[in-house]
């Protein structure tokens, strides 16, 4: 018997690509507290990321409600 098609998606493999950089940005502020962007981008490892994908993740998170900035400009977890 053959196997029936794969459920039809919206999502492409770009945005869930773009889902693990948020979680990945999400999960080192939790880990290690408010943090420049410059520190963030160390810790993630985004320097081994296609160009400009950490500042579209970013950017991401914040317009998600799921990172802050401060006036300091100290990037947190809400």
């Amino acid at each position: 018997m053959p196997m029936p098609p794969p459920k039809s998606s919206t999502e492409s493999p770009r945005d869930r690509q773009v889902n693990h950089e948020i979680t990945q940005i999400v999960r080192a502020l939790n880990a290690r507290g408010a943090q420049r962007a410059e520190d963030l981008r160390a810790l993630v490892g985004a320097d081994y990321w296609d160009a400009h994908r950490f500042d579209r993740a970013l950017a991401l998170s914040v317009s998600d409600g799921l990172v802050v900035r401060d006036a300091e400009g100290m990037l947190q977890t809400v």
